[in-house]
C-alpha cells in the first residue's frame, strides 16, 4: 500500500504552512541558496542567512525584502569552521529564536582527480560539505526534538548516489550526508519524534558558480538546471514534506548501479560523455 501510494500519489500530499517559521539557509549569498530564500520570502517566514560572502548575503537580504520578507537576519559564518558555526548558532538563538526549518546548502566542488587532491583539499571539502551539516544539526536539532517540530533539509547530490569522474572528495562528502540524514530520520521515527521532517536533495549539476560552466553532452537525459528552477522544486519538496528530491528523474537510475555489472556503469558514463564534460569544465590548470 505504501509503495502504491508513493508511486501513484493516490492521496494528494498536504502542503506545509510556512507562516511563522524561522528558516536558516547556509550558503545563501548566491546560487541555489539565494533562490530558495527568494522563493520563501513572500510566505511569511523569518529568514536567517549564513554565508562567508558578506556582500552577496546582503544582496540576498535586499532581494528577499523586495520579495515580501518582513524579517531577515544576515550573519557572517564560515560553515567549514566548527567554532564559527556554534558561535553564530548561539547568536541566532538569542537574537532570532529557535530555528524550525534548517536548510543546509553550503558546499564546494574542487573538481580534481584523486591523486591531484592534496590532503588539505580533501579535508576542506569534507569540512565544508559534510561536517558543516553535522555541526548545524548538532546546534539546532535538539530544540526541534524538545518540541517534536521542525524540518531538516540537506543538499546532497546525485554524486552521493554514485562515484563520478573528478569528484572523489565531493562524492565522499555527499554520500556521507545521505547516510547521515537517513540515519537521523530513522532515529527520529523510532524515537517517536515524527513531527520532525527530513528532506534530502539530490540534484545533477545546477548552473551555479560550483559548476564552472559544466555542459551536459546529453541534456535530454541529464539536463543542467537553472538555480531558480531548482529552488522552486526544492521549496515544493519542503512544502510536500518529501523525503527525497531527485532531479532530473534520470538520476534515479544511479541507484540501480548495484544491480549492474561495473562495465555497464562505465559504458553509460562514456555514452553521456561525462568524463569529457568534466575535463572541459575542471581540467584547465
Amino acid at each position: 500500500f505504501l509503495l502504491i501510494e508513493n508511486i501513484f500519489c493516490i492521496f494528494s500530499l498536504r502542503k506545509k504552512y510556512f507562516a511563522g517559521e524561522i528558516v536558516l539557509i547556509t550558503g545563501s549569498a548566491n546560487g541555489i541558496g539565494r533562490q530558495v530564500a527568494l522563493k520563501l520570502a513572500p510566505l511569511g517566514v523569518t529568514l536567517v542567512l549564513w554565508d562567508i560572502d558578506d556582500e552577496g548575503n546582503k544582496e540576498t537580504s535586499r532581494l528577499a525584502q523586495q520579495n515580501g520578507a518582513n524579517r531577515v537576519f544576515v550573519y557572517h559564518c564560515d560553515c567549514s569552521s566548527r567554532e564559527d558555526v556554534y558561535e553564530q548558532a548561539d547568536k541566532v538563538r538569542k537574537e532570532v529564536g529557535d530555528v524550525t526549518i534548517l536548510i543546509n546548502n553550503a558546499g564546494i566542488f574542487i573538481g580534481k582527480k584523486f591523486c591531484d587532491l592534496t590532503d588539505e583539499d580533501f579535508e576542506k571539502t569534507l569540512r565544508t560539505n559534510f561536517f558543516s551539516q553535522v555541526w548545524t544539526l548538532k546546534a539546532f536539532l535538539p530544540a526541534m526534538v524538545a518540541c517534536n517540530r521542525g524540518h531538516l533539509v540537506s543538499t546532497a547530490s546525485g554524486a552521493g548516489l554514485m562515484g563520478l569522474y573528478r569528484a572523489s572528495d565531493y562524492c565522499a562528502s555527499k554520500s556521507a550526508i545521505i547516510g547521515m540524514m537517513e540515519a537521523i530520520n530513522s532515529e527520529l521515527y523510532h524515537g517517536g519524534k515524527r513531527g520532525i521532517k527530513t528532506t534530502i536533495i539530490c540534484p545533477y549539476f545546477i548552473s551555479t558558480r560550483l559548476s564552472r560552466g559544466f555542459k551536459s553532452a546529453k541534456p535530454c537525459l541529464l539536463p543542467v538546471y537553472d538555480p531558480e528552477y531548482a529552488a522552486s522544486k526544492i521549496v515544493d519538496a519542503i512544502k510536500k514534506e518529501k523525503f527525497y528530491l531527485i532531479m532530473p528523474p534520470t538520476v534515479y537510475l544511479f541507484g540501480l548501479k548495484i544491480f549492474l555489472p561495473r562495465k555497464v556503469v562505465l559504458f553509460l558514463e562514456s555514452y553521456v560523455k561525462f568524463p569529457e564534460s568534466m575535463e572541459e569544465a575542471y581540467g584547465q590548470k
